[in-house]
Order: structure tokens, then C-alpha cells, then sequence
């Protein structure tokens, strides 16, 4: 369960979450998809589809990932996260040419009109698909696709992070199949565009937040996810809020051995609706520091995201323009990254 707040912090009513039960976000066992039969498989299709379809999120558990594996993914984040400012700036995002690296407090900012300059009061890292120079998407100048920045003087972090990237992406792979399930599609549909995958893995660390807190600043400003899906590991503090279907914030609490998953934008738009992208937000006014794994699922840069045939008809026409995977996470990048938004105007 989550760690209650333990300071004398004034918060704003409009940041309390409702206290509800955890099968508000429903518990999906995904064993019996990994290990079972093509019923077994269906059957565990339709429980995700039908999460997706109310709240756009879920909680897996038996996924297949060890705990020791993201055991080791987070003491490596909170090594570096304890690394002094000017060491944390050597790979700072700024300096990559593919949005890749470490920022600051503030720097990301995922609900502007609320935060207008402050930004989220958080710090995290990206870490994508470590293409070299020489790959043929790099030399072509494709965006969002080159190396990833790794922090010299850590031995083992560059290893950790990249196991625990492997071990998620087959995992991401695995829930697009229970994706296509759930739509009536192939089970093999959404393959043409995961061989070389747009997944990000971003640790982050959330200060504790104490005074007034007010919607102008928190841990992660109230948002929906920019692509396919979230794959999210977090800790037992707490302050993971999601917004129901009623329009009613509820909370999401720490549940042991389980992954928080949820929708993003892309698959709002792949499934005409359908899919919900939740908004969610973040708020630790705990009094001790919070870490979480999220991992960003997308697919290939060049992923065509007209609206799926089986989510559109007569009686349901397309909602959304076409577009493609890349486009679209670069204009929702431009959004909340200044100095992304400002590299592309010069450039």
C-alpha cells in the first residue's frame, strides 16, 4: 500500500485522490497469457481490453519480469539520482541530438497551462534504442533515433539499464498481442511496426514536496501519455493519481510485484477512441523521496496510425487524422520539452 503523507503540508483539495479500492484499477494476471493456451490468451485480451475500454489502465502481475532484475534497475537509478548536479549535467538531454539523457527539476513541464514555467517537480533520464553513428536510421537523420548518453564513472549502470530495457521491450511486444486480441485482430498485427521499436525507458526521481501544493507546481503536472503504451514499475511511496471515467482522480497505490500499465495517445488514436488515454498525475508529499520505472512502449518511427478497421464503420467514423508514430511523438515532445521545441525551430 502507499506511504501516507508524513509532513505538515497544506495541499490543495483539488489534488486529493479519492481513496477507492484497488479494483478500481483492475488486477490482470498476465501468466495465463504468457504461459497459456490460445483460450487462456483470449481470455486475458478480453480483461485488458475491457481495463482499456473503462480507465485506460491496469495492473499486471505474473509478467514474466524478474524483481530482482528491476531491483537492479532502480538502485541504478538512485545512484545517479545521488550523483552531485554538475556530474548529472554531463549527459544532460540538452546535448543529445536525439532527446536522450538526464533533466533537471522543471525541465519537463506535461501540463503547461496549469504549471505555466515552473514545470514538474522531478528529474529523470531517457534512455532509448542505442542506435551507433553508422546505422542507416541514424545517418538518414531520422528523429528521436541515435545513442543514448551513459554516465561515465558508474561501472555496471550502462549493463543494468540495458538489461532491464531488453527484458521490457519483450514485454511490450507481448501486451501489444493482447492488444490486437482484445480488437479483433490478429494476434501478429501491430509486428510490421515493433522490430525496431520507439521504446524509451525514463527513471525518475520525485523530491519531497511539502508547503502549499497547488495544481501551479507537482511532482508530474495532470496528463495522457504521448504513444502506444506505459509500462510503469513504481515504489511503495505513493502519489500516482489516475482520472476515472466519472472525472473523479483516484489513487493508484503501489501493488507488490505489479506493473501500473496504461494507454497513451497513439493507441487513442489507433483505436478511434475506443482505447482510453487516462490522464494521470503525481504527487509526493510524502516526506521521503519517490523513484518509478517508466517505460514508454512505441512503434517504429514510420508506424502508420490511421485508425484501425475494426474501430471505425458507419455508425463510428474516424476521429483522427492519419499520421505516423514519429510524427505525432515529436509534435507531443515539442510540447513539454522546451528545449527540444526551441532545437527544432532553430533547426
Amino acid at each position: 500500500m502507499s506511504v501516507e503523507s508524513s509532513v505538515n503540508d497544506t495541499l490543495d483539495p483539488a489534488l486529493v485522490g479519492a481513496r477507492v479500492p484497488v479494483e478500481a484499477v483492475p488486477v490482470i494476471d498476465f501468466g495465463r497469457f504468457l504461459a497459456g493456451g490460445p483460450e487462456d490468451r483470449r481470455e486475458t485480451a478480453r480483461q485488458i481490453g475491457e481495463a482499456c475500454r473503462n480507465i485506460g489502465f491496469f495492473y499486471l502481475v505474473n509478467h514474466g519480469i524478474p524483481q530482482e532484475t528491476l531491483d537492479a534497475v532502480f538502485a541504478e537509478a538512485k545512484r545517479f539520482f545521488a550523483l552531485p548536479p554538475e556530474r548529472k549535467a554531463e549527459i544532460a538531454i540538452e546535448k543529445s541530438a536525439c532527446h536522450r539523457g538526464y533533466f533537471a527539476l522543471g525541465g519537463e513541464n506535461l501540463d503547461p497551462a496549469k504549471q505555466k514555467e515552473a514545470g514538474d517537480f522531478k528529474e529523470g533520464i531517457k534512455i532509448g534504442r542505442d542506435l551507433p553513428p553508422d546505422h542507416p536510421l541514424v545517418e538518414a537523420g531520422t528523429p528521436l533515433h541515435g545513442p543514448n548518453q551513459w554516465p561515465a564513472g558508474l561501472p555496471g549502470w550502462q549493463e543494468t539499464m540495458q538489461a532491464g530495457y531488453d527484458r521490457l521491450c519483450g514485454l511490450g511486444r507481448e501486451i501489444m498481442h493482447a492488444f490486437a486480441l482484445a480488437l479483433e485482430l490478429p494476434e501478429d498485427h501491430f509486428d510490421r511496426w515493433l522490430d525496431g521499436p520507439m521504446a524509451t525507458l525514463g527513471p525518475l526521481h520525485y523530491p519531497p514536496q511539502t508547503g502549499p501544493i497547488t495544481e501551479a507546481r507537482i511532482g508530474a503536472g495532470a496528463h495522457t501519455d504521448f504513444g502506444c503504451l506505459t509500462i510503469l514499475a513504481q515504489d511503495p511511496v505513493g502519489g500516482l493519481q489516475v482520472r476515472n471515467a466519472a472525472g473523479e482522480w483516484i489513487d493508484a497505490p503501489f501493488v507488490e510485484g505489479s506493473f501500473v500499465v496504461n494507454i497513451g495517445d497513439m493507441m487513442e488514436r489507433w483505436t478511434n477512441g475506443i482505447f482510453s488515454s487516462t490522464q494521470h498525475r503525481v504527487i509526493n508529499r510524502s516526506g521521503r523521496d519517490r523513484y518509478s520505472l517508466p517505460f514508454f512502449y512505441d512503434p517504429a518511427f514510420e508506424a502508420d496510425l490511421t485508425v484501425l478497421e475494426t474501430c471505425q464503420g458507419p455508425d463510428r467514423p474516424a476521429r483522427f487524422p492519419p499520421t505516423t508514430g514519429g510524427r505525432h511523438l515529436l509534435d507531443k515532445i515539442n510540447e513539454t520539452f522546451d528545449y527540444h521545441r526551441e532545437k527544432q525551430k532553430a533547426g
